[in-house]
């Protein structure tokens, strides 16, 4: 039995129509480009058809290429090959784009005479978010159609543009309400008449002006100043610049060059990597299928502190009513006015209107009385990380909430066990470890204790992606997955800082090589007194955390940027971290305390000691089942931790520079330096077996 073709041709109102038909997003696959270029041969030879529409089926006119397909031996029609098809048709040819055609589904759009679009539309090139560049004459005739300077913003970005700006630029040629394909067959007929029609490829006006101009130059300079890490938005603008000073032929052999040069970098292996690992990420290994997830309607958040009013945020953005509790009408008064303000703030700067701060506002609001929250459906508690305070909240919770409700910690490291035990229902109990701000961040790690209950879990998971979080579901043990590493990060930088390097060499190595921030900054964003308590704890338990120099800065009320002095000074009003002599005092008077130590290390060993550090742990937490795969981790890395996404996460990282390699390095620093670095045991074994790859 024949299979079906994802394109099929029919001939409508004397207009011939191409349908793109891949659900769920018709994506340019291999078998749609064999489709397409079968279907333009129809359309061409079809005497009844005096013009052509092409369109997708259901709600998106066409996709990108099949991201699997890209890195795989390569077959189907060449996608320049279609563009070239549909541009010497000698019948006029209509693009019908509505939903988000982007990618290589824009690309073909390009080699269409004309292109029309839906109100709702929207429209890119979003290749440059996995590393890539356009590749199938994105960069060559999009400057042909709307100048160097608008085809530089689009693909530099990879950012969709609406379809009203898609046509004040010249990307299309009217915008329609109504059906598009009615409205798309119509202007196909308009065009008929004519005895000639505009091929992309032979267009100049737009492009002329930039031949001889500093545009190019100027951009890289820009993003030598604010991406200087990544690779594929320097090949975008080469790409754009060979459309401008090359002929269409030459620079689509270039755009070519540069986008196999893409490929086969580290770089878009390490976003593919991450791109999917996100999506992978909401999937739970060996989950039933018909567990359903609870209704949620109506939320609570315990605590109107910086998480607890960030939570609130979060709810309330979505559409959730939210209560907010805490202990007295003076904190609640505290935590709101701070949650109003950052509403305003998004007023000022154009990012909420405000009816929509007005709106969200009104969607919060504030109790001293648990009796209060008798009726909502979940409860995110955000209270003092103090395991005390946390048993008398949830004790009071379950005296107080219905039967069914959901009550979920926000605890970064505490045992979601020992909570869910201060409860009658156990079962009802999770954390949603949410990360700050939690209005702003993504990622919500999701941590199933012994006895949650599967609807429970499959409850958070579906709230996070309501709220337009990343849920990442991990195991309950100190500090889950994404505090347990970093843990271990931040000792090896307090280790390091005490062998002779500066604050600011530490931060600035690890920024550098690409992180967002360094550890020590990081501290005082967060708060030296924050991380002192768990430090406090972990001692308690006999557990390593960070050094005794901490202690210092602590007694020495150097609490951070609450205080205006950590690691560094901050001036009033400002987060720029400043040196500060007061605090070099305090670490070269640790040192001399504690003996000599190492003068300097260097940038490489501070990276090599802090990254692998994330590394090896994260082997021990994959082989004890904490998280499903390796991608998990990376996900809550590059989501929560600011590890940069064109590393692809610390495990895809260790996987790019090769197992092997990582456990030598280990082994070398666990002879230097003890115990602390024995090599994971997943590690070890992969290396041996020569795999090079993590479990999946």
């Amino acid at each position: 039995m024949m299979a079906r073709s994802p394109v099929r041709y029919e001939t409508k109102d004397g207009v011939g129509v191409i349908t793109v038909d891949n659900p769920p997003l018709n994506v340019v696959s291999n078998e749609v480009r064999d489709g397409l270029m079968l279907a333009i041969r129809k359309a061409e030879a079809d005497p009844v058809a005096k013009a052509v529409v092409l369109i997708g089926e259901g709600r998106n006119f066409a996709a990108g290429a099949d991201i699997y397909e890209l890195t795989h031996p390569y077959s189907g029609a060449d996608i320049n090959d279609i563009g070239a098809a549909l541009e010497d048709l000698p019948k006029p040819v209509v693009a019908a784009l509505h939903g988000t055609p982007v990618a290589r589904g824009l690309e073909v759009a390009l080699a269409c005479h004309y292109r029309i679009a839906a109100k709702d539309a929207f429209l890119g090139l979003p290749e440059v978010k996995v590393g890539l560049l356009p590749g199938g004459g994105g960069t060559q005739r999009l400057p042909r159609l709307v100048g160097a300077k608008a085809a530089l913003d689009m693909v530099i970005s990879g950012d969709l543009v609406p379809a009203a700006k898609a046509k004040a630029i010249g990307l299309v040629d009217e915008v329609v309400d109504g059906d598009i394909l009615t409205a798309a067959i119509a202007f196909a007929k308009s065009k008929s008449v004519l005895s000639k029609h505009p091929k992309t490829r032979e267009l100049s006006a737009k492009i002329a002006p930039d031949r001889g101009s500093h545009l190019f130059e100027e951009r890289r300079d820009e993003l030598r100043r604010r991406q200087p890490f990544q690779h594929a938005q320097f090949r975008c603008v080469d790409s754009i610049e060979s459309a401008v000073h090359l002929p269409f032929s030459q620079g689509l052999k270039r755009e070519r060059e540069l986008f196999n040069e893409a490929l086969d970098d580290d770089q878009s292996k390490a976003l593919i990597h991450a791109f999917f690992a996100e999506r992978e990420a909401a999937k739970i290994p060996g989950f039933r299928t018909d567990v359903a997830p609870r209704e949620i309607r109506s939320v609570a958040v315990v605590g109107s502190g910086h998480m607890g009013g960030g939570i609130a945020m979060a709810f309330a953005n979505a559409g959730f009513p939210v209560i907010v509790l805490d202990r007295d009408q003076a904190a609640l008064s505290r935590g709101l006015s701070v949650v109003a303000k950052n509403y305003e703030s998004m007023v000022r700067r154009g990012r909420l209107d405000q009816p929509g701060m007005n709106k969200r506002l009104s969607a919060i609001r504030s109790t001293v009385n648990y009796k209060d929250l008798a009726d909502v459906d979940l409860v995110v508690e955000a209270a003092f990380e103090d395991i005390g305070i946390k048993e008398q909240v949830f004790r009071d919770l379950d005296r107080a909430c219905k039967k069914g409700a959901i009550f979920a910690s926000n605890t970064s490291t505490l045992d979601i066990d020992e909570i869910a035990g201060f409860t009658r229902r156990p079962g009802d109990v999770i954390g949603m470890h949410f990360f700050s701000p939690a209005n702003v961040q993504r990622l919500v790690e999701v941590v199933r204790g012994k006895q949650t209950s599967a609807d429970v879990l499959a409850t958070a998971m579906t709230v996070a992606k309501k709220i337009g979080k990343i849920g990442v579901a991990v195991g309950n043990c100190d500090g889950f997955a994404g505090n347990r590493m970093l843990e271990k990060y931040v000792t090896e930088a307090m280790i390091i800082l005490e062998e002779g390097a500066t604050p600011a060499e530490v931060d600035t190595a690890l920024t550098r090589w690409g992180l967002a921030m360094g550890p020590f900054a990081v501290f005082d964003l967060t708060g030296i007194d924050v991380n002192w308590h768990i430090r406090q704890r972990r001692l308690k338990q006999g557990k390593p955390y960070g050094s005794a120099l901490l202690d210092r800065f602590y007694d020495a009320g150097r609490f951070g940027q609450k205080t205006g002095k950590g690691f560094y000074r901050y001036e009033t009003g400002s987060r720029a971290p400043l040196p500060d002599p007061e605090a070099d005092a305090i670490i070269e008077a640790y040192r001399r305390e504690v003996g000599p130590r190492v003068k300097s290390v260097s940038e490489q060993e501070i990276v090599k000691r802090t990254i692998y550090a994330l590394v090896n742990e994260g082997a021990n937490i994959l082989d004890e089942g904490v998280v499903y795969r390796s991608g998990d981790i990376d996900t809550i890395y590059i989501n929560g931790y600011g590890f940069p996404a064109w590393r692809g996460g610390p495990m895809k990282y260790a996987e790019l520079r090769g197992l092997a390699e990582v456990l030598s390095d280990l082994d070398i620093f666990h002879m230097r330096f003890g115990d602390r670095w024995k090599p994971a045991p997943l590690l070890k074994s992969l290396v041996t077996a020569r795999k090079p790859k993590w479990p999946r």
